[in-house]
């Protein structure tokens, strides 16, 4: 059975796609166009052998086809020794691959190491591509861009989809904590203060306060009964005490008219000065400083902000989960329109094209200097897991064709060396006496 499993293998070597059969049977077409010169070679010789006596001219002919035959005979055991052993025989030096197969896979491995994934090889191929150009050509067609985008898409879905929420949270909640509670607030936001306050930001924060003060009381006459009024003695008639409350409200309308009109308000300039001390206290003073830090890592440490961090990054996910499935979404649209823009920007951005493909031919020589031997390694290692007889079946399916040649240029030349030796030989001996 073994023996018969290796014959069926041998008649198919290993072929199992499409391409593989169209090679075997063009490999067998051209064993067969050999075996038949063989065979013609023989009956031309068994012919002129027999006939030589009576017809001498036929001596050459027979010279011919004998050393045609020779010739067809070492060239077919040439062949067939690299592959198997000739007519199953034991003889030594035969069977190369099946023997050699791991040599043969390591010297591969180096062969593609040194002379395909040299240097000096791989700097001239990446320095005649523009991967930038082409990659803009691609891009700025609107179906390209979309398969882009679509690819991207499916790429993020998988991202939320394999990330666990509690890792994203752990993940959040230290990136915010190292950068930014663990830092102390007050230096920052006393130069933050102190930057605000030099530019005259808060000049229009107090012309908004101002005005909505302004509005608010003018919509509410009534804001002030009763403030000042119920402190005046019980006695004081009810129309003095309208006009306390009256004229408390009249004041204030007026305070706040005055300083939204004036720059120059008491007021303003008070709140201005208050401001700049508080921005040089959060930065000197160590009392105020723990204060701030204090409220900061109650806030943070609060387990109802936790909750809602939890809560706004399930929101989050959930919208961008089905932003992403959805194709018409605004944000899958936003992304192919950005894809479409950058193609555009590539072709017509010399700079920016240099600059990309630089940064790739950087990158891929790191990669190649780096798992150069690894690359390479793949093949030798390829190569040894084969077994012996697969590893000759595969790689005479893909070269046996053309060995064949050699069967036929040998049976010609042997024919033509065979005639020539016959024919200087009697030539020879015709001039030599006898």
């Amino acid at each position: 059975m073994p023996l018969l499993r290796a014959r069926r293998a041998s008649r198919t070597l290993g072929a199992v796609t499409p391409a593989d059969f169209e090679r075997l049977a063009e490999l067998r077409r051209m064993q067969a166009i050999a075996l038949g010169l063989l065979l013609v070679m023989a009956v031309v010789f068994a012919v002129s052998f027999a006939l030589q006596d009576r017809l001498p001219w036929l001596g050459y002919v027979r010279a011919a086809a004998e050393g045609g035959m020779v010739g067809a005979l070492a060239d077919w055991f040439a062949v067939t020794a690299i592959f198997r052993r000739p007519l199953g025989l034991p003889i030594p030096h035969t069977n190369l691959i099946s023997n050699k197969k791991d040599e043969i896979g390591e010297g591969l491995g180096s062969f593609i190491e040194e002379n395909f994934l040299a240097d000096e090889v791989v700097h001239e191929k990446l320095a005649t591509i523009s991967g930038a150009r082409a990659a803009g050509e691609w891009l700025r067609q609107p179906r390209n861009a979309e398969h882009a985008g679509s690819l991207i898409a499916s790429a993020a879905l998988g991202a939320l989809t394999v990330v666990s929420d509690d890792d994203v949270q752990e993940l959040l909640e230290a990136l915010v904590r190292r950068h930014v509670i663990e830092p102390e607030w007050s230096p920052l936001l006393g130069r933050a203060a102190e930057s605000f306050v030099a530019g005259g930001h808060h000049e229009a924060l107090i012309d908004i306060a101002a005005g909505r003060l302004e509005h608010w009381l003018l919509a509410h006459p009534g804001a002030f009964d009763r403030v000042a009024s119920s402190r005046l003695p019980s006695w004081v008639p009810s129309v003095v005490n309208r006009f306390v409350d009256d004229r408390l409200h009249s004041e204030a309308v007026r305070f706040a008219q005055r300083v939204a009109a004036e720059p120059e308000h008491p007021f303003r300039l008070a709140v201005q000065r208050f401001l700049s001390e508080l921005a040089r206290e959060l930065q000197e003073q160590e009392g105020l400083q723990e204060q701030v830090e204090s409220f900061k890592r109650e806030v943070f440490d609060s387990p109802r902000v936790r909750a809602l961090a939890a809560s706004t990054w399930e929101s989050a996910r959930t919208a961008l989960e089905g932003m992403l499935r959805e194709p018409d979404s605004e944000l899958r649209r936003r992304l192919d329109g950005a894809l479409r823009d950058f193609g555009d920007r590539l072709l017509g951005d010399p700079t920016l094209q240099y600059k990309i493909d630089v940064w790739v031919m950087g990158v891929v020589e790191h990669l190649v200097r780096s798992y150069r031997h690894d690359l390479a390694s793949v093949v030798s290692e390829t190569v040894q897991r084969w077994d012996a007889q697969e590893a000759a079946e595969k790689i005479e399916l893909q070269v046996g064709k053309d060995l064949q040649f050699i069967r036929i240029n040998g049976t010609v030349v042997g024919s033509l060396a065979g005639l020539s030796i016959y024919t200087i030989a009697t030539l020879l001996a015709a001039a030599i006496p006898g």
